[in-house]
């Protein structure tokens, strides 16, 4: 009896050791807020998720969503989530304020933004960014990095912030709506919603964006700027480093899966209720935007300092501090 007991723990130890990953139970909980689960700019998430990449790592990963960026760092700081899928522009910012943040895996290499006139913005047509000057513009919510980048964008026109009134409109349906509705003259959007308003309302009038290369270079004046990222409270990352380690690995293979798939196949991965009724509408705006995802995780140095100075021109706190960005970001988990 003795000898049947060794050979089935035997066997149950390499049927263990020869499944790989996918062997791996769900072990501790991460609750990761996402500031706008729909937003393609925060899709690598939700699709790690669905791929089962931090079930394989280990993790039992409750993807939790918030109408925006400054929502989800709320939930951070309150102790309802212990990562942020957010923007990186929050790390920066929080360091102004003595409150550290880490990313520690960037998901985007071009922010994926655009700034659109409302096709039912009344009045004056705007046709520049500095027509926007006494009008109503649309953010995910107010001190997002939908927010920080209009309110770049308004400086750059010579203008200030206080110049406009940011509203918050979310980044989905709502925004889609607010826009048809002639809530705001111009918001700040992503897709699949711009891919949306544009199947209802025919072309639109971009004065601004930041999906491309050449839109980033032309916005920030660097070639790529860090966007959707990782992040948390830097103790918990310095805490936490086998975590944060299979978090990056499961993120850093879903970014890979990314470059190896059609939007066709990612797409068939997506929740249902996070593709929208059109599914030909969302595939397009996938293949539009798959240039967007970083193929490896890292974020660049230049990059990070970009963003520094982005923000130094409209927030005076992160002017006077000049936070070292070095302390915002790790690579050492995606690497």
């Amino acid at each position: 009896m003795r000898a049947v007991c060794s050979v089935l723990l035997v066997l149950s130890l390499l049927a263990a050791g020869c499944g790989g990953p996918t062997a791996i139970q769900a072990g501790p909980k991460v609750r990761i807020a996402i500031g706008g689960q729909a937003q393609l700019v925060y899709l690598p998430v939700t699709l790690a998720h669905q791929l089962g990449h931090f079930g394989e790592e280990g993790l039992d990963a409750e993807l939790q969503d918030f109408p925006g960026g400054a929502k989800a760092l709320e939930a951070l700081f309150g102790g309802s989530a212990d990562v942020v899928s957010g923007f990186f522009d929050h790390t920066v910012q929080m360091a102004a304020e003595g409150r550290p943040l880490q990313s520690f895996v960037a998901m985007l290499r071009y922010p994926g933004l655009a700034l659109i006139v409302s096709p039912s913005a009344p009045g004056k047509p705007i046709e520049k960014i500095a027509d926007l000057a006494g009008r109503n513009v649309g953010v995910s919510s107010p001190g997002s990095s939908t927010h920080l980048m209009v309110n770049h964008l308004l400086v750059k026109a010579g203008l200030k912030p206080t110049d406009v009134s940011a509203i918050g409109i979310g980044m989905a349906a709502g925004a889609v709506a607010a826009m048809e509705a002639g809530k705001v003259d111009a918001a700040v959007m992503a897709e699949p919603a711009i891919s949306q308003l544009r199947a209802r309302r025919g072309e639109l009038r971009v004065l601004a964006h930041t999906q491309s290369m050449a839109g980033v270079k032309d916005v920030y004046g660097v070639t790529t700027y860090p966007a959707a990222v990782l992040y948390s409270q830097t103790p918990w990352v310095e805490k936490n480093q086998l975590l944060a380690s299979r978090l990056a690995r499961a993120m850093r293979r879903t970014l890979a899966w990314i470059q190896e798939h059609s939007a066709d196949d990612i797409a068939a991965k997506m929740p249902a209720n996070l593709r929208g009724p059109d599914l030909k509408l969302y595939i397009a705006a996938l293949a539009a935007s798959k240039d967007m995802y970083s193929p490896d995780g890292v974020l660049e140095h230049e990059a990070a300092e970009a963003v520094v100075r982005v923000l130094g021109e409209t927030m005076e706190n992160v002017r006077k501090q000049a936070p070292d960005v070095k302390r915002c970001y790790t690579n050492q988990f995606v690497n």
